[in-house]
C-alpha cells in the first residue's frame, strides 16, 4: 500500500498568485521512495491520492507587520493613526524593526503632513527622538488596540468564502479552497493561514487509509509589485497607445535582463532579501509578471538556469506569444548540477519575427585557439586556466514580419542581428573581459561583412562605464594608455592596435544625455557625466554601478525612447537588490528603435 513518508513546501511563506507546490514523499507497495503523483484517475495498487487545501480563519484578526509581512504586528506607530495614514502601514512585530525602518517610514509622516498643510510644530515633538536617535521608544502603540488589531487585511476587499463550513474548532474555522496538489493563493486568503492535506484512499471504498499527512503555511501575504516604469521618449515626442505606452509606428523594442540565477541568489549573499522574496517559486512568478509588463519584441535575458529555461521561461512566454532560443555556459570550470548551469535566452514575438539563424560563441573554444595559435607550450595550462571561464554570447538573425507575415521579396528584407553576452565576472581578469569582448565583436564583424544588416549587442558585461571593455564597445578602440591594459600576464592584449572594430556602436542609454526637455530633466541626476551612461544597473549591498548595456548600430538604428532609470533611494529602502518588489540584483534596461537608411560607418 502506498504511505505518505514527509509532506513539505520549498518556502513556506505563500504570497498571492505564487503558486505552492507541496514536495510529497511516498513509499510505494514494492518499497522504493517516490515523489510521483498517483491521482484517482491512476491509482497504485488499489489506492490513490487525495489533496485538499484549508483556509483557517481565526475567530480573531491579526495585525501583520508592514515591513515583515510574515510577522504578526506587536506594536503601531501613533503617528501614522493621527496623520490617518493607511493603518496597515503602521504596524511593526518589533521596536528594532521600527527604528530600522525609520528612515524610510518617516518619509510617510512627511508627505502625510506636506498634504494637510501642518505647521510641523507638532510632528516635532511626536518624531523628534526618532530623527536624532533613531531608537524605536516613545511614539509607538505597543498595546495595540482591538479596533487596530482587526484592521482589515484584504487590501481594502471584504472576504468571499464558500457558503459551507468545513470544519470549526477552537475559534478556527477552516474553508476548503482547493482539491489539488497545487493552490495558487488569492486576495481572499490575505492574512491568512493555509492548511494542506495529503491523504492515501483505498480506490473502492474512497476512505482514507492511515494517518492523513497536513502541514500549515505562514499567513499568505500580498505579492509586492514595483512600481511601474515608463518609457520616455528621446525626442521629447511620442505617441501613447491605450495603454499609455509610448509607441510609434514602424518601431520594434528590446530589453536586456540579468534576471539572477537561483544558484546564486544564496541566503549568505543576499541576507538582506527576505528569504521567502528569495526564494525562486517567488521571483520566477515576480520576474515572469515584470518582464511580460514590458511587452518587448525582443527579450535577451542572462543568468538564466537551464532548467528553469525549459521548464518555466520557454513554456510561459510561449503562452505570451514568444519563441525562445537559449545558450548555457559551457562547463569546464562549473561543478554544480549540471542542470542548473546558467546561461542566455533571447526571446522574440513570433507575429513580429522570424528566426533566420543561429550564432553560438563558446568563449573556451576561443581560448583553445587562442593558446595553440600564440602562446608557448609550457604556459598553454596557465594560460588556459586564465582564460576558460565557460561564458558564451548568443546571436540571433531575426527578420521582421509585415502584418505578421515575412516579406516575399528577398530586396525589401528586413534583417536584425542580436547578440546576447554574459561576460566573465571577476574584477582581477580585466583582460579576459576585454579579450571576450573583443572576440564577441570580431565575430559580429564577420556577420557584418556578409550582410549589411543592423546590430545589437546586449548584455551583462560586468564592466563599469569608462573601463577599457567599455570603451572598446563605445569608440571602437582602447586607448593604449588605458589603465586596465596593465593587467595582460598572458600578453593577450599585445599590440593594442588590435583592440578595434569598425562596427558603429552606440550605447542607447547614452541617448538620454541627447534629449531635451522633461525626459531629460528626470534623468540627467542619473547618468554617469563622463559617459552618459545610467549611475547603476546593478546594486547591491557592496556594489552599486552600471554592468548592463545595449549596443546599437547608429548607421541603421535610431533610439526612439527608453525605458526609465530608476531612482537609488527607491531601490535603497529595502538595503539593496533583490527586494521583494524587484526579484534581481540587476534593473531591466529597455530601449524602443527605428530602423533608417544606412548612413557612412566610422
Amino acid at each position: 500500500m502506498l504511505s505518505v513518508l514527509r509532506v513539505h513546501l520549498p518556502s513556506d511563506i505563500p504570497i498571492v498568485g505564487c503558486e505552492l507546490t507541496p514536495y510529497v514523499l511516498l513509499r510505494r507497495p514494492d518499497k522504493t521512495v517516490t515523489t510521483d503523483d498517483f491521482p484517482e484517475t491512476a491509482p497504485l495498487d488499489g489506492h490513490f491520492l487525495r489533496y485538499k487545501w484549508y483556509r483557517v480563519q481565526s475567530d480573531k484578526k491579526v495585525a501583520v507587520c508592514s515591513v515583515h509581512p510574515s510577522e504578526q504586528a506587536a506594536l503601531q506607530c501613533l503617528g501614522c493613526v493621527k496623520a490617518k495614514i493607511p493603518v496597515a502601514k503602521s504596524y511593526h512585530c518589533s521596536p528594532k524593526c521600527f527604528s530600522d525602518a525609520w528612515q524610510h517610514h518617516r518619509v510617510l509622516h512627511d508627505r502625510a503632513a506636506s498634504a494637510a498643510n501642518e505647521n510641523g510644530n507638532e510632528e516635532e515633538e511626536l518624531y523628534g527622538r526618532f530623527n536624532n536617535s533613531g531608537s524605536g521608544s516613545g511614539s509607538i502603540n505597543t498595546s495595540l488596540s482591538s479596533s487596530a488589531s482587526s484592521a482589515s487585511l484584504t487590501n481594502g476587499s471584504a472576504p468571499v468564502y464558500p457558503a459551507a463550513v468545513t470544519q470549526r474548532s477552537g475559534g478556527e474555522t477552516w474553508f476548503e479552497v482547493g482539491q489539488f496538489k497545487t493552490y495558487t493563493p488569492t486576495a481572499d486568503d490575505i492574512g491568512h493561514v493555509l492548511k494542506f492535506e495529503c491523504a492515501v484512499v483505498d480506490s473502492e471504498t474512497k476512505l482514507a487509509v492511515g494517518h492523513v499527512n497536513t502541514l500549515l503555511t505562514s499567513r499568505v501575504i500580498p505579492a509586492p509589485s514595483p512600481s511601474p516604469r515608463r518609457l520616455i521618449p528621446v525626442d521629447g515626442m511620442g505617441h501613447l497607445d491605450a495603454d499609455g505606452r509610448i509607441t510609434s509606428s514602424g518601431t520594434f523594442t528590446v530589453l536586456s535582463y540579468n534576471i539572477l540565477s537561483d544558484a546564486y541568489a544564496s541566503n549568505d549573499l543576499y541576507n538582506y532579501c527576505p528569504s521567502w522574496a528569495l526564494s525562486w517559486p517567488y521571483r520566477r512568478q515576480n520576474l515572469l509578471r515584470e518582464i511580460v509588463g514590458y511587452r518587448a519584441d525582443i527579450i535577451c535575458l542572462q543568468e538564466v538556469q537551464s532548467d528553469h529555461y525549459e521548464e518555466f521561461f520557454s513554456p510561459e512566454l510561449d503562452k505570451h506569444g514568444y519563441y525562445g532560443l537559449y545558450k548555457k555556459k559551457t562547463n569546464e570550470v562549473y561543478n554544480g548540477n549540471i542542470n542548473t548551469i546558467d546561461g542566455c535566452a533571447t526571446f522574440f514575438r513570433r507575429d513580429r519575427f522570424s528566426h533566420v539563424k543561429k550564432y553560438e560563441v563558446e568563449f573556451n573554444k576561443a581560448a583553445q585557439s587562442l593558446t595553440d595559435a600564440v602562446i608557448p607550450t609550457t604556459q598553454k595550462k596557465t594560460a588556459l586556466n586564465r582564460l576558460v571561464k565557460d561564458n558564451v554570447a548568443l546571436i540571433v538573425v531575426l527578420e521582421a514580419k509585415v502584418n505578421n507575415q515575412p516579406v516575399d521579396n528577398p530586396g525589401k528584407r528586413q534583417l536584425l542581428c542580436v547578440a546576447n553576452t554574459h561576460v566573465n565576472v571577476h574584477h582581477d581578469l580585466k583582460d579576459v573581459k576585454l579579450w571576450q569582448v573583443h572576440t564577441l565583436l570580431k565575430g559580429l564583424e564577420k556577420i557584418a561583412a556578409s550582410a549589411d544588416i543592423p546590430m545589437l549587442v546586449c548584455g551583462d558585461f560586468n564592466s563599469i562605464p569608462g573601463s577599457a571593455p567599455h570603451a572598446l564597445l563605445a569608440m571602437g578602440k582602447v586607448d593604449p594608455s588605458h589603465p586596465d591594459l596593465a593587467v595582460d600576464p598572458l600578453n593577450i592584449l599585445r599590440p593594442h592596435s588590435k583592440l578595434v572594430h569598425q562596427l558603429p556602436l552606440v550605447s542607447a542609454y547614452s541617448s538620454f544625455a541627447r534629449t531635451v526637455g522633461l525626459g531629460f530633466e528626470q534623468h540627467k541626476g542619473r547618468l554617469d557625466n563622463a559617459t552618459n551612461e545610467p549611475l547603476f544597473t546593478n546594486v547591491t549591498r557592496d556594489f552599486i554601478g552600471s554592468l548592463d548595456y545595449i549596443f546599437y548600430t547608429a548607421d541603421s538604428l535610431v533610439v526612439e525612447s527608453l525605458l526609465e532609470l530608476l531612482d537609488e533611494e527607491s531601490l535603497r529602502k529595502d538595503t539593496a537588490l533583490p527586494s521583494p518588489e524587484w526579484s534581481s540584483d540587476h534593473i531591466a534596461m529597455l530601449a524602443e528603435f527605428r530602423c533608417c537608411k544606412n548612413r557612412s560607418r566610422r
